[in-house]
Protein backbone atom coordinates (compact mmCIF):
# COMPACT_ATOMS: atom_id res chain seq x y z
CA UNK A 1 0.00 0.00 0.00
CA UNK A 2 1.45 3.38 -1.01
CA UNK A 3 1.84 6.22 1.45
CA UNK A 4 -0.96 8.10 -0.31
CA UNK A 5 -3.33 5.15 0.02
CA UNK A 6 -2.56 4.93 3.73
CA UNK A 7 -3.10 8.66 4.18
CA UNK A 8 -6.34 8.59 2.20
CA UNK A 9 -7.60 5.70 4.32
CA UNK A 10 -6.74 7.63 7.49
CA UNK A 11 -8.54 10.78 6.33
CA UNK A 12 -11.52 8.70 5.26
CA UNK A 13 -11.67 7.37 8.82
CA UNK A 14 -11.69 10.96 10.09
CA UNK A 15 -14.41 11.93 7.62
CA UNK A 16 -16.54 8.98 8.75
CA UNK A 17 -16.42 10.15 12.36
CA UNK A 18 -13.40 8.42 13.86
CA UNK A 19 -11.53 10.73 16.22
CA UNK A 20 -8.16 12.32 15.55
CA UNK A 21 -6.72 10.61 18.60
CA UNK A 22 -7.57 7.13 17.35
CA UNK A 23 -6.27 7.79 13.83
CA UNK A 24 -2.98 9.35 14.98
CA UNK A 25 -2.45 6.68 17.60
CA UNK A 26 -2.33 4.10 14.83
CA UNK A 27 0.38 6.18 13.13
CA UNK A 28 2.39 7.10 16.21
CA UNK A 29 5.58 5.09 15.95
CA UNK A 30 8.30 5.29 13.26
CA UNK A 31 8.14 5.09 10.32
CA UNK A 32 4.45 5.91 10.67
CA UNK A 33 5.37 9.15 12.38
CA UNK A 34 6.29 10.56 8.98
CA UNK A 35 2.92 9.47 7.60
CA UNK A 36 1.14 11.18 10.48
CA UNK A 37 3.12 14.35 9.84
CA UNK A 38 2.24 14.18 6.15
CA UNK A 39 -1.46 13.80 6.96
CA UNK A 40 -1.32 16.87 9.15
CA UNK A 41 0.55 18.92 6.54
CA UNK A 42 -1.98 18.01 3.86
CA UNK A 43 -4.94 18.71 6.12
CA UNK A 44 -3.63 22.07 7.34
CA UNK A 45 -2.50 23.08 3.84
CA UNK A 46 -5.87 22.29 2.29
CA UNK A 47 -7.82 23.95 5.09
CA UNK A 48 -5.64 27.05 4.96
CA UNK A 49 -6.12 27.24 1.20
CA UNK A 50 -9.82 27.40 2.02
CA UNK A 51 -9.26 30.17 4.61
CA UNK A 52 -9.69 32.92 2.01
CA UNK A 53 -12.91 31.29 0.80
CA UNK A 54 -11.52 29.80 -2.43
CA UNK A 55 -9.03 27.04 -3.19
CA UNK A 56 -7.21 28.16 -6.34
CA UNK A 57 -5.27 26.16 -8.92
CA UNK A 58 -2.11 28.02 -7.85
CA UNK A 59 -2.54 26.84 -4.27
CA UNK A 60 -3.01 23.26 -5.41
CA UNK A 61 0.13 23.57 -7.55
CA UNK A 62 2.05 24.96 -4.57
CA UNK A 63 0.97 21.94 -2.58
CA UNK A 64 2.31 19.72 -5.36
CA UNK A 65 5.62 21.61 -5.27
CA UNK A 66 6.06 20.75 -1.61
CA UNK A 67 4.90 17.16 -2.01
CA UNK A 68 6.32 15.28 -4.97
CA UNK A 69 3.58 12.92 -6.07
CA UNK A 70 4.41 9.93 -8.29
CA UNK A 71 2.10 9.67 -11.31
CA UNK A 72 0.64 6.40 -10.09
CA UNK A 73 -0.36 8.06 -6.80
CA UNK A 74 -1.88 11.26 -8.22
CA UNK A 75 -5.46 10.03 -7.88
CA UNK A 76 -4.94 9.07 -4.23
CA UNK A 77 -3.22 12.35 -3.42
CA UNK A 78 -6.04 14.32 -5.04
CA UNK A 79 -8.54 12.40 -2.92
CA UNK A 80 -6.60 13.26 0.23
CA UNK A 81 -6.43 16.97 -0.59
CA UNK A 82 -10.09 17.15 -1.59
CA UNK A 83 -11.21 15.44 1.61
CA UNK A 84 -9.30 17.94 3.73
CA UNK A 85 -10.22 21.11 1.84
CA UNK A 86 -13.98 20.73 2.18
CA UNK A 87 -14.00 23.38 4.90
CA UNK A 88 -11.74 25.10 7.42
CA UNK A 89 -13.40 23.49 10.43
CA UNK A 90 -11.18 21.28 12.51
CA UNK A 91 -7.84 22.84 11.61
CA UNK A 92 -7.09 23.65 15.26
CA UNK A 93 -7.39 19.98 16.19
CA UNK A 94 -4.83 19.04 13.54
CA UNK A 95 -2.52 21.76 14.83
CA UNK A 96 -2.89 20.56 18.42
CA UNK A 97 -2.12 16.97 17.42
CA UNK A 98 1.01 18.11 15.63
CA UNK A 99 2.08 20.13 18.68
CA UNK A 100 1.68 17.06 20.87
CA UNK A 101 3.40 14.84 18.30
CA UNK A 102 6.60 16.88 18.07
CA UNK A 103 6.78 18.26 21.59
CA UNK A 104 9.69 20.66 21.95
CA UNK A 105 10.93 20.12 18.40
CA UNK A 106 10.50 23.73 17.30
CA UNK A 107 12.48 23.08 14.14
CA UNK A 108 9.89 20.74 12.67
CA UNK A 109 7.05 23.05 13.67
CA UNK A 110 8.79 25.93 11.87
CA UNK A 111 9.24 23.69 8.84
CA UNK A 112 5.51 23.11 8.76
CA UNK A 113 4.73 26.82 9.12
CA UNK A 114 7.11 27.47 6.24
CA UNK A 115 5.13 25.11 4.01
CA UNK A 116 1.87 26.77 5.01
CA UNK A 117 3.22 30.21 4.12
CA UNK A 118 4.42 28.87 0.78
CA UNK A 119 0.94 27.66 -0.09
CA UNK A 120 -0.77 30.77 1.31
CA UNK A 121 1.22 32.99 -1.05
CA UNK A 122 0.81 30.77 -4.11
CA UNK A 123 -1.99 32.93 -5.52
CA UNK A 124 0.03 36.12 -5.04
CA UNK A 125 -2.05 37.58 -2.22
CA UNK A 126 -2.10 37.37 1.56
CA UNK A 127 -5.72 37.29 2.66
CA UNK A 128 -6.77 38.37 6.19
CA UNK A 129 -8.32 34.93 6.60
CA UNK A 130 -4.93 33.34 5.89
CA UNK A 131 -3.24 35.70 8.35
CA UNK A 132 -5.73 34.74 11.07
CA UNK A 133 -5.31 31.04 10.25
CA UNK A 134 -1.51 31.15 10.37
CA UNK A 135 -1.43 33.25 13.53
CA UNK A 136 -3.69 30.74 15.27
CA UNK A 137 -1.59 27.78 14.14
CA UNK A 138 1.59 29.54 15.33
CA UNK A 139 -0.10 30.21 18.67
CA UNK A 140 -1.03 26.55 19.05
CA UNK A 141 2.53 25.55 18.11
CA UNK A 142 3.77 28.01 20.77
CA UNK A 143 6.17 29.55 18.28
CA UNK A 144 7.82 32.80 19.39
CA UNK A 145 6.48 35.96 17.78
CA UNK A 146 9.93 36.55 16.29
CA UNK A 147 9.73 33.21 14.45
CA UNK A 148 6.36 34.11 12.96
CA UNK A 149 7.59 37.54 11.88
CA UNK A 150 10.68 35.98 10.35
CA UNK A 151 8.62 33.59 8.24
CA UNK A 152 6.14 36.27 7.25
CA UNK A 153 8.90 38.65 6.18
CA UNK A 154 10.33 35.98 3.88
CA UNK A 155 7.08 35.07 2.15
CA UNK A 156 4.79 38.13 2.21
CA UNK A 157 5.99 40.93 -0.11
CA UNK A 158 4.38 43.70 1.95
CA UNK A 159 6.21 42.48 5.05
CA UNK A 160 9.66 44.01 4.70
CA UNK A 161 12.26 41.25 5.19
CA UNK A 162 14.30 42.69 8.04
CA UNK A 163 17.55 40.67 7.95
CA UNK A 164 17.68 40.49 11.75
CA UNK A 165 14.19 38.98 11.82
CA UNK A 166 15.21 36.48 9.15
CA UNK A 167 18.09 35.29 11.35
CA UNK A 168 16.09 35.62 14.57
CA UNK A 169 18.68 37.88 16.20
CA UNK A 170 18.68 41.25 17.94
CA UNK A 171 20.32 44.17 16.10
CA UNK A 172 22.26 45.00 19.28
CA UNK A 173 23.99 41.61 19.38
CA UNK A 174 27.75 41.51 18.64
CA UNK A 175 28.53 40.56 15.04
CA UNK A 176 30.28 37.37 16.18
CA UNK A 177 27.08 36.18 17.88
CA UNK A 178 25.01 37.04 14.80
CA UNK A 179 27.50 35.11 12.67
CA UNK A 180 27.15 32.12 14.99
CA UNK A 181 23.35 32.29 14.71
CA UNK A 182 23.60 32.44 10.92
CA UNK A 183 25.90 29.42 10.82
CA UNK A 184 23.56 27.45 13.08
CA UNK A 185 20.60 28.23 10.81
CA UNK A 186 22.61 27.08 7.80
CA UNK A 187 23.42 23.81 9.56
CA UNK A 188 19.81 23.32 10.68
CA UNK A 189 18.56 23.89 7.13
CA UNK A 190 20.84 21.28 5.58
CA UNK A 191 18.72 18.55 3.90
CA UNK A 192 20.42 15.75 5.86
CA UNK A 193 19.71 17.49 9.17
CA UNK A 194 16.06 18.03 8.21
CA UNK A 195 15.57 14.40 7.22
CA UNK A 196 17.13 13.33 10.51
CA UNK A 197 14.48 15.44 12.29
CA UNK A 198 11.80 13.38 10.59
CA UNK A 199 10.73 15.89 7.93
CA UNK A 200 9.38 14.10 4.82
CA UNK A 201 11.71 14.32 1.83
CA UNK A 202 9.00 16.07 -0.16
CA UNK A 203 9.14 19.03 2.23
CA UNK A 204 12.93 19.27 2.37
CA UNK A 205 13.06 21.19 -0.93
CA UNK A 206 11.76 24.28 0.85
CA UNK A 207 15.11 24.43 2.62
CA UNK A 208 16.72 25.65 -0.62
CA UNK A 209 14.67 28.85 -0.52
CA UNK A 210 15.31 29.16 3.21
CA UNK A 211 19.07 28.95 2.73
CA UNK A 212 18.96 31.68 0.09
CA UNK A 213 17.05 33.97 2.45
CA UNK A 214 19.34 33.16 5.39
CA UNK A 215 22.51 33.84 3.43
CA UNK A 216 21.11 37.03 1.91
CA UNK A 217 20.20 38.30 5.39
CA UNK A 218 23.70 37.59 6.71
CA UNK A 219 25.32 39.33 3.73
CA UNK A 220 23.13 42.41 4.31
CA UNK A 221 23.98 42.55 8.02
CA UNK A 222 27.70 42.02 7.41
CA UNK A 223 27.70 44.76 4.78
CA UNK A 224 26.03 47.17 7.22
CA UNK A 225 28.57 46.41 9.91
CA UNK A 226 31.50 47.04 7.57
CA UNK A 227 30.06 50.11 5.85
Amino acid sequence: MSIWSRIADALSALASGEGLTEVFDRLRTPPEKTVAFTIAVIALSAKMAKADGLVTRDEVMAFREVFHIPREDEAGAARVFNLARQDVAGFEEYAKRIRAMFGQDQGTLCDLMEGLFHIAMADGSYHPGEEAFLLRVAEIFELPETSFRRLKSRFVPDAAPDPYDVLGVDPDMPLDEIRAAWRQLVRDSHPDRMIARGVPEEAVKLSERRLIDINRAWEEIAAREHA
